[in-house]
Parts: C-alpha cells; structure tokens; sequence
C-alpha cells in the first residue's frame, strides 16, 4: 500500500531523514517509536503528503505522490488519507457531527450521505448522544474519538496518527488504543502511528524503531 524509498529530509544543515526505504501493508497497525529527534514526525508528515521529501519516491497504492500537483495532492490526501493529532483539532464553532462531515463536504459528498457516514461512525465511536455537542461539551476523550471518526469519514486508505493518545489519561488511552484495531478488525483500516507510548507500541502489529534519522529495528508482533 505504501512504499517509501530512500527519503531524505533535512532542515538547514540538520539532515533529518538519511535515507529511509520503508513498506506497509494494507490492514496492518503500524507504530513508530524513537527518542525525540529521531525523524518520526518528519517521516509521518512526508509520507501523509503533508510535507516533501527532498529525496527518494514516496508510493501510495501505486500512485507517486511528487507526480501530482498541489491541486491534485489535496484531493489525493483529502480521499485516501486520514489525520488524528495529539490535539484533537476539532473546530470550536461546529458540533461533533459537523466536524466529522466537514471533510467529506471537501471531497465533494453530499450532505445525505455525509450525515449518514458521519452518524454511523459517531455510533461506532459510542457517541451516537454526543452528535450535536460542540468541543466545548466533551471530555478529552470524546473530541479524540470524534478526531478519529473525522479522520475515517472519506474511507482512506491509510490514517496517519502523531501521538494520538499524548493528551489523554489512562482510561481513555487505553479506549482509544482498543478503538484503532477494532477499526482494523471491522474495516480493515491501516494506521501508522508514531508514538512515545510503549503500551500502544506493544500491542501494534509491527513496531519501526527510529534513532538518528535511520530505522534501525522493525519488529513484526508474534513473529
């Protein structure tokens, strides 16, 4: 599904990224984990789109990504990738449900089948009673989890995750963490998360070590 290929990345005299090759599989829960510094976050922007390599291919079901132009890139992000930020990023002024819509409205879907999607999902999520609360109305958890149903609402291919769990306290964690592979389990999603959160990390199918810009261990779950 994803193919990364010799990724470089620097910042200034700062190399970042030295040359990354990378592969992930549809239905797989990946995490990434390192110490501050290691590139995790650079990597996970590069290969959501969100920011460019300055060297190597970055390949998504088949399409390469610096083949596109930025029109073309935003729609290809908008329909094949989701986003979940440590920080819910939910819009203050809009309820759950019309943060969950908001990007399929993006997309070009109508507002009957957005509603619909976005309701189904709010029912996953066990949040069906929250759909016309505002941010300011939910816990910690509640906006994390609607993030997540706003980030699924276009069916991507692949969400993107960057310390989903980093604001939350135990209890949510540990729903939050159950949330994405009962996701996997019923949709088939993938995740790439990148994570300082070792139970998280444990629980993945494949955990990508990062140090210094270089994956230097990649460690499949039971194998």
């Amino acid at each position: 599904m994803i193919q990364l290929k010799n990724i470089t990345k620097s910042f200034g005299a700062l190399q970042v990224l030295r040359g990354i090759d990378l592969s992930v599989e549809e239905g797989q829960v990946v995490s990434i984990v390192g110490p501050s510094g290691a590139g995790k976050t650079t990597l996970l922007q590069i290969m959501g789109t969100l920011d460019k390599a300055d060297g190597g291919q970055v390949i998504i079901n088949g399409q390469d990504i610096s083949a596109l132009n930025q029109k073309r890139l935003s729609q290809f992000r908008n329909k094949h990738l989701g986003f979940v930020f440590q920080f819910h990023q939910l819009l203050p002024e809009f309820t759950a449900l019309e943060n969950i819509m908001i990007p399929a409205f993006i997309g070009g879907t109508g507002k009957k089948e957005a509603e619909e999607r976005a309701r189904e999902l709010l029912q996953f999520m066990g949040l069906a009673d929250r759909a016309t609360h505002k941010p300011n109305e939910l816990s910690g958890g509640e906006k994390q989890r609607v993030a997540v149903a706003r980030a699924l609402v276009n069916r991507p291919d692949v969400i993107m995750a960057d310390e989903p769990s980093g604001s939350l306290d135990s209890r949510n964690k540990e729903e939050l963490h159950r949330l994405f592979f009962d996701l996997r389990d019923k949709y088939g999603q993938t995740f790439v998360i990148v994570t300082h959160d070792e139970s998280l990390a444990a629980l993945t199918d494949r955990t990508i070590h990062m140090k210094d810009g270089n994956i230097i261990d990649d460690k499949y779950r039971n194998k």
